[in-house]
């Protein structure tokens, strides 16, 4: 290194690396002649004499032989490796040593030495010393900077010039020689490492952390100099603050760097080898917030949240930590621990996790009985469990596991089935535990909103954090057609062939139910077109690097005629994952194997240097699943939302070598990918229009009252004259209607587990067997396709002509906003047309019982341009124009030219009055407000809509407000009428 570049790295990195330390921390600084006053020798990695001193002041009762046994216990250990080494030593700094000892009156009993006080920082010596020389067994090593805590070497930093090409991968090319590892073997000073728990490189303008035996690419950025702000490290250092400065504030703040080495490091067992991990910065801060909520909250309830940490960000281990830290916290008072996923291979990984980490004593249950047992126990326990086990474990609502408040539930991918009935036992069984919602995907899906169910995000660490970290690699989306032709008029021919017995409206509904698009997908010319794709994309991107390939198809047939495709094309070895079943086909059977089977082609597929190249699957091993060694996913599946999410996350794991993510899109239907993506940028908007708690059980009462009032002069253990009354056609339509929004209204309410309460949930059991019944009765069963699927998946392959594989879509950055403008310019007219239609009908659907006048204009306009379409009158051009216009008026049907919102009734009658251009926004906003609140107000009275006085007080209070709006007389009676269908439709329900 010259000498102009040894001036940077001090200058720019050492010097301020330590006046942080010295003047944000108070850490004193040892000159050389201190250590050497404070070690034995050069070969020694402890400062002995301050230790002694520091294990003196911690445990007053030792003696000489005590320290010497504790010093020596750290200083000398037995191992049969560095890791080993630096174990035995980590579990003595964390937890104590028991050494024996002799009190005054002469009684022999173990006590445990203390080498930190981790509850009181304060009683701590924090210091550091620059370029300490440290003898090995054949080289020396001088570190830039060593950090002592009590005169034990917590922190090896490596400092290098900002102004080399790649100081970083110097620095840990000086960390491997340091260790005497790899192409350094027998080299450096490995006892040091045995007792230092953290690494760290630093550049000024990037800097990075590890620990003992680091693989280069699990180096990691800290980003967040959290409990600071970046705002405050700042103000306090009088610059802004580089990335260097982050990491030290955030990992060598002293109570952080005690928290760091006591909570956030674990050893794992990991195919045959022992690693350590230490945590990621957005680990650390998601468990610290989670820790101050649970502290601070005001009420028990208030205690939970969401961390919302993207998927391959390592939540499994965050968990972890969590609990870890749970464990330690005397406000938990000894807490239960309760982790909960939603499928069965994650609560095997999970359990694997937590075992891998070494936590003691986690639980596994069984069953709903045993799980039930299990929660019931004593405290301290911690218990992995399905939630579907809590159907059993809690059958009524006042079944109680426990009222504790000293259960914490951590709920793994928490957006799936987080909002319903299951969700809803689990919290009745333990109605004051504390409610943790991890996931990747959180959604807000008309109620279904995670915050909602949790309370606030605790943490967000999003996919371009991730990235930018590089805690995770950048996926690549390309999209690729596999065109195909179907000659569509001797197809509909030969299926009224093929069944004649079926009259023309079974023959629709057969079209239908059959899953054509799955027919179509499943069909072997196309099959085998896109392997041949797919072998030669393999080949040619994926296979020389060393990678692997996941094939998802859109079900369990079309994924074993891919493998069987495959594997006739020449493939690399291949296999395909799924459920199975006992009825399944001879074909499926074919393919299935035992979970052992399952879990040995797994491990297969993970190890770089196995032939298994390709998994072929359906839907498992889409959630959850880590192997870094999967590079491109090639996608066959209409996947939406969260799931679409989830499995393109299976190609981002980091690995050596790796350097993006690729999913190859076979499928084609651009807008899904787009759809998915939003979700990454949730708008908190959203949450701010849902309905509050109060109005959703009021809807529930409301709706459940309406569902069962058919049945009120009837006794209802009758079920054959409950039936009966259903008979009229109009009379079932009815009821249909009422019971689809009392289901509606119960969804909204879970999970919370006031919708379990009497009569809701029996009620809607009672109901939904009197509609099944009546629905056999009175032939209103649908027409069942899956007899005739095999014959018409025969007859679609016999007229499917293939065109080829084309290429629509370039590999792209998901993240990169040129993206999703890619995306928009495939869509054609057509396309465009298509989804604005769908939106344009979704909004009428919603929105036409709040605003009926309104919306049945717009839905009339909407059916009159589609079947003006289908005359081919219209072009899609001048189609898609005047779609765009009125997605236009449907949004401004809820606001006025002038841009007022305003939501619920006030908001549906505000368009339906011809205001005088000289009133202001104020004043027509409080107009509409005045109608909807005098409106609520006379619609208390029981029957109203069938009371024609009451009626007529409306019409003369609605006619009162609209005189200060309106002049016209024939404009008032117009407004009046449609004021009165949004007062009927809103208030009659």
């Amino acid at each position: 290194m010259s000498s102009s570049r040894d001036r940077l790295e001090i200058e720019f990195v050492e010097d301020p690396a330590v006046d942080l330390l010295r003047v944000l921390f108070d850490y004193g600084e040892l000159l050389l002649a201190d250590v050497s006053r404070l070690r034995e020798s050069t070969t020694d990695v402890l400062l002995t004499r301050r230790l002694e001193t520091q294990l003196q002041a911690l445990n007053p009762w030792i003696d000489q032989d005590g320290i010497r046994r504790a010093i020596a216990a750290i200083a000398r250990v037995s191992a049969i490796d560095l890791i080993d080494a630096n174990e035995k030593v980590h579990t003595a700094l964390t937890y104590g040593i028991t050494l024996p000892h002799t009190d005054a009156n002469g009684r022999r009993q173990d006590r445990s030495v203390r080498y930190f006080d981790f509850e009181t920082v304060e009683k701590n010596t924090f210091e550091f010393a620059r370029q300490v020389a440290i003898k090995g067994p054949r080289q020396e090593i001088i570190p830039d900077i060593i950090v002592y805590v009590n005169g034990i070497p917590l922190v090896v930093i490596e400092c290098k010039s900002p102004g080399l090409s790649d100081p970083i991968g110097d620095a840990l090319r000086q960390f491997r020689r340091y260790e005497g590892r790899d192409e350094f073997q027998g080299l450096g000073a490995p006892r040091l490492f045995e007792v230092s728990q953290i690494s760290l490189a630093l550049a000024r303008d990037v800097a990075k952390s590890g620990t003992t035996a680091t693989p280069t690419r699990f180096w990691a950025d800290w980003r967040d100099p959290y409990p600071l702000s970046s705002d405050a490290l700042a103000s306090r250092l009088g610059r802004t603050p580089t990335p260097q400065d982050a990491l030290l504030a955030g990992m060598l703040a002293p109570e952080n760097l005690l928290d760091l080495v006591r909570n956030f490091i674990i050893f794992e067992t990991i195919d045959g080898k022992r690693i350590k991990k230490i945590a990621r910065y957005q680990q650390y801060v998601a468990v610290g917030r989670t820790i101050e909520r649970i502290r601070t909250a005001l009420r028990p309830d208030k205690r939970g949240g969401v961390i919302h940490h993207t998927q391959g960000s390592g939540k499994s281990l965050t968990m972890v930590f969590l609990a870890i830290k749970l464990r330690r916290l005397p406000e938990a008072e000894n807490p239960r621990l309760v982790i909960v996923t939603d499928r069965t291979e994650l609560d095997g990984q999970i359990t694997g996790q937590f075992q891998r980490a070494g936590f003691p004593n986690p639980t596994q249950a069984e069953s709903g009985e045993h799980l039930r047992e299990l929660l019931s126990g004593g405290a301290g326990t911690t218990v992995l469990t399905t939630v579907h086990k809590f159907q059993s474990a809690v059958p009524k609502r006042t079944d109680v596991i426990s009222d504790s408040p000293n259960i914490f539930v951590m709920v793994d991918e928490a957006h799936r089935t987080q909002y319903g009935a299951l969700a809803a036992r689990m919290r009745a069984g333990l109605p004051n535990a504390t409610m943790i919602a991890f996931t990747g995907t959180p959604i807000d899906k008309k109620d279904r909103a995670t915050r909602r169910v949790f309370g606030d995000y605790i943490h967000r660490y999003l996919i371009h954090q991730a990235v930018k970290d590089e805690a995770t690699v950048p996926i690549y989306y390309e999209m690729r057609d596999a065109r195909m032709r179907i000659h569509g008029v001797e197809l509909e021919s030969a299926i009224r062939r093929a069944f004649p017995e079926l009259s023309d409206e079974e023959i629709q509904k057969l079209k239908r139910g059959t899953r054509l698009q799955e027919k179509v997908a499943g069909a072997e010319e196309r099959v085998r077109m896109i392997c041949q794709d797919i072998l030669q994309h393999y080949r040619e991107t994926i296979e020389p690097n060393g990678f692997k390939a996941q094939i998802v198809t859109v079900s369990r047939d079309v994924a074993v005629t891919y493998v069987e495709t495959l594997r006739d094309l020449g493939a690399p070895e291949c296999a395909v994952i799924m459920s199975t079943a006992n009825n399944d086909s001879a074909r499926l059977q074919r393919h299935h194997h035992s979970k052992r089977e399952r879990e040995d082609l797994i491990a297969r597929f993970k190890r770089q240097n196995d032939p298994l190249k390709i998994l072929v699957v359906c839907d498992m091993l889409l959630t959850g699943f880590d192997a870094p060694i999967e590079q491109v996913l090639y996608l066959d599946a209409p996947l939406r939302e969260h799931t679409l999410l989830q499995a393109i996350a299976r190609v981002n794991r980091t690995a050596d070598g790796k350097k993006y993510g690729l999913v190859v899109d076979y499928w084609g239907d651009n807008q899904r990918i787009s759809e998915a993506l939003e979700m990454f940028s949730e708008d908190d908007g959203v949450l701010s229009a849902m309905r509050p708690a109060s109005e959703k059980y009021q809807l529930l009462e409301s709706r459940h009252r309406a569902a069962m009032r058919l049945f009120d002069n009837v006794d209802r253990n009758d079920e054959e004259a409950c039936v009966l009354l259903l008979e009229p056609e109009d009379v079932r339509a009815r009821f249909e209607l009422d019971f689809q929004r009392f289901a509606e209204a119960f969804d909204m309410v879970l999970p919370d587990p006031k919708a379990l309460e009497e009569p809701y949930l029996a009620d809607l059991k009672w109901l939904s067997r009197i509609r099944a019944t009546a629905r056999r009765t009175f032939s209103d069963e649908r027409f069942d396709a899956r007899p005739y699927g095999a014959k018409v998946g025969e007859l679609i392959t016999s007229h499917l002509q293939s065109e080829g594989v084309e290429q629509l879509l370039q590999p792209t950055d998901i993240l990169d906003p040129a993206f999703l403008r890619s995306v928009a310019e495939l869509h054609s007219d057509e396309a465009k047309a298509a989804r604005i239609e769908h939106a344009i009908r979704h909004e009428i659907h919603v929105h036409r019982d709040e605003n009926p006048t309104a919306y049945s204009s717009l839905w009339e306009e909407l059916e009159e341009l589609i079947s003006r379409r289908r005359t081919d009158r219209v072009s899609a051009a001048s189609q898609l124009a005047r779609l765009e216009e009125m997605a236009t008026r449907s949004a401004e049907l809820r606001s006025d030219a002038g841009g007022i919102r305003l939501s619920g009734t006030s908001g549906a009658i505000l368009p339906l009055i011809e205001f005088r251009p000289d009133l202001d926004a104020d004043t027509r906003r409080e107009i509409a407000s005045s109608i909807a609140t005098d409106l609520e107000a006379m619609t208390q009275v029981i029957d109203w809509h069938m009371k024609e006085d009451v009626q007529r007080q409306m019409r003369r209070k609605i006619k009162e407000h609209l005189r200060t709006a309106q002049s016209d007389f024939q404009e008032m009676e117009a407004s009046t009428a449609k004021i009165m269908d949004v007062a009927r439709a809103r208030f009659s329900k």
